[in-house]
């Protein structure tokens, strides 16, 4: 079964997702007033590349080059939100970015400053929607369009 895909549709549609991602995620932040943990931070970036080259893939649609870069742009927020999935349920240990421990630190003015951090644990889901942590939803987002993205270089190879 051949699927087609129409590829200004498909940047319109990562560019819409992308917006509306990113909005939701700034309005849990500062509205609701849950603190986003360092990872969920980071995987802001893709989202936000993600809007950039979607206004560049529509206006060269025949360049296959930005499908190219969207998919592998959603491969890596797919790893980074999937590590982070991984923190949540266990699976793989927090990184030193996502604790706020004190551990080896001597100097009273450090310990201090990284008490004045508040840095949020990436293991504890302060936030779901459906049921699902915000990584778990950005991990399926980014699946999911890895697939049409693949599918689509995969059809324009077979012209």
């Amino acid at each position: 079964m051949k699927y087609i895909f129409n590829k200004k549709i498909v940047y319109l549609t990562t560019l819409t997702i992308s917006v509306l991602s990113l909005l939701t995620a700034v309005h849990i932040e500062y509205s609701i007033g849950i603190k986003p943990c360092t990872l969920c931070i980071y995987q802001r970036i893709p989202y936000l590349l993600i809007i950039f080259i979607s206004f560049l893939g529509y206006n060269y649609s025949e360049n296959l080059f930005w499908i190219k870069l969207q998919t592998l742009i959603f491969f890596i927020s797919f790893l980074l939100s999937g590590y982070h999935f991984g923190i949540e349920t266990g699976f793989f240990e927090e990184f030193a970015g996502c604790t706020a421990q004190n551990v080896g630190l001597l100097d009273k003015s450090e310990i201090l400053k990284s008490l004045q951090d508040n840095t949020i644990s990436c293991k504890n889901v302060s936030f779901k929607i459906l049921g699902m942590s915000l990584a778990t939803i950005n991990m399926i987002i980014s699946s999911v369009f890895v697939i049409i993205h693949l599918k689509i270089i995969h059809n324009e190879k077979n012209k």
